[in-house]
């Protein structure tokens, strides 16, 4: 009984400390000089945090843990999440008891729950506490940013990671995510991060972000999610047309004049852009393009089409290699030779240049679209998978839709446009996941059929 007693004692004497601690810490992050936590400090808030059942001490240890983690060196940062991959994993002999009692009892349900709780990483129940400190979910978002950064040099956070997506998708699924649209009137501080977070055109002021969110033929909408108020988790900025766009200039000029919604009928999406980088990997794209979609044709009936203006990110680099390649599958020597102009600075320029390119490009184009694969056997282009996968439609090449520095960099201009016909979605994106199909147009195939008989 003494050593019982004694045992509360320190236990209680322990939690009181490490409270203390956290509102020490919590202090820091208000003042000039932020205290300094101790090497290993963070790895033993953790196992004290999972130890305890009452809320009140979880929540108060949660935010000592976090704060603490915020004030931390990157040394120290780096310490605790490696600490998660080694620490706080499966408890190997649970996991032996448990199977232990399945070829004793059979796979009963009781047996098979208990195998399930057990083969559970510990580090996944700290990760849902943290979650439940004021500010616990936008504090795993960056956690998770600052991981991303070093997996790649220290494989065993991978675990982690597939922890923290394997969380993620439960707690930022559809049903938790807002559709909310973004206006001139929408709050300062959401669309100063909406010029911030602009990944594909960037916003060079505010007069800039102001012709694309004020005038009537344009609109913009975001994911918001009930624990991040005020951070948008991607949106999608949209122009109302009379036709199809074949280039970004006249979407984004300032100077362009309006036109009435009521008289178009094409909704272009020129620009999704993701603002989290702590929730690479999930998927929020697919949800808000369908549903911006419908809301637009319950708005505007006289919406027809609804089409992307995107960009082309892995194009040059693609097309870079196909030119070294002597047995180029869709460059013969005489292409290749034309495309020697692409290295010149102002090619651009000169009519009779563009000209002879236009063809040989949107062949290559039609072929990097249709029949390039990445080293996953994958469609090559990242934003083509995205929309691809989403149950678009590769509508149109856009030769020199993209004349901006950062366009020809990427994709020598190259732009496309991929359609979200209503009808056809889900059959298109059953048919692309799986069996490979890629939904294209007539237009797009026959510059493929056209130039690859043409080479032959």
């Amino acid at each position: 009984m003494p050593s019982l007693t004694f045992d509360r004692a320190f236990l209680t004497n322990l939690l009181s400390t490490l409270t203390d601690r956290g509102r020490d810490l919590l202090r820091g992050l208000t003042q000039s000089a932020a205290p300094r936590i101790a090497d290993g400090e963070l790895a033993e808030l953790g196992q004290t945090l999972l130890s305890r059942r009452g809320e009140a001490t979880g929540v108060a240890l949660a935010q000592a843990l976090l704060a603490g983690y915020e004030v931390a060196t990157p040394e120290q940062r780096l310490a605790f999440l490696e600490a998660l991959a080694e620490m706080f994993g499966p408890e190997s002999e649970a996991i032996e008891r448990a199977i232990e009692t399945i070829r004793a009892d059979g796979m009963t349900p009781a047996a098979v729950s208990a195998l399930h709780d057990a083969a559970e990483p510990r580090r996944q129940e700290l990760i849902r506490r943290l979650n439940l400190a004021p500010g616990g979910t936008a504090a795993l978002v960056r956690m998770r940013e600052e991981l991303l950064g070093h997996v790649s040099e220290h494989p065993l956070l991978r675990a982690v990671d597939n922890d923290f997506v394997h969380l993620f998708v439960s707690w930022f699924n559809r049903g938790f995510l807002v559709l909310q649209r973004i206006d001139w009137t929408t709050p300062a501080n959401i669309l100063e991060k909406i010029i911030r977070y602009e990944a594909v055109h960037a916003i060079q002021n505010w007069d800039d972000l102001r012709s694309r969110l004020a005038p009537p033929d344009r609109r913009c909408y975001g994911f918001f999610h009930p624990r991040l108020v005020d951070e948008p988790l991607i949106f999608v900025e949209v122009a109302l047309t009379k036709e199809i766009p074949a280039a970004i200039a006249p979407l984004l000029d300032p100077d362009r004049v309006p036109i009435d919604p009521q008289q178009a009928t094409t909704a272009v999406f020129y620009s999704i852009s993701n603002t989290q980088r702590g929730l690479n990997g999930i998927s929020f794209g697919n949800f808000l393009i369908k549903q911006v979609v419908e809301d637009l044709k319950r708005e505007l009936p006289n919406l027809t089409t609804f089409v992307t203006l995107s960009p082309v990110p892995g194009f040059a680099a693609w097309l870079a290699r196909e030119r070294a390649d002597e047995a180029s599958p869709v460059l013969d020597p005489a292409d290749k030779d034309v495309l020697s102009a692409l290295d010149q600075p102002g090619w651009t320029d000169d009519p009779a240049t563009v000209d002879k390119i236009k063809p040989i490009m949107l062949a290559a184009a039609a072929f990097y679209f249709l029949e390039a694969k990445d080293k996953r056997g994958r469609v090559a282009d990242p934003v083509a998978r995205f929309h691809l996968g989403n149950g678009a439609r590769l509508e149109k090449l856009d030769y020199l839709g993209d004349t901006s520095g950062k366009g020809l960099k990427q994709s020598y201009g190259l732009m496309v446009n991929y359609c979200y016909d209503l009808d056809d979605i889900e059959s298109n994106h059953e048919a692309f996941v799986e069996k490979g199909v890629i939904a294209a147009s007539t237009a797009v195939r026959k510059a493929l059929r056209t130039r690859v008989a043409g080479a032959a």
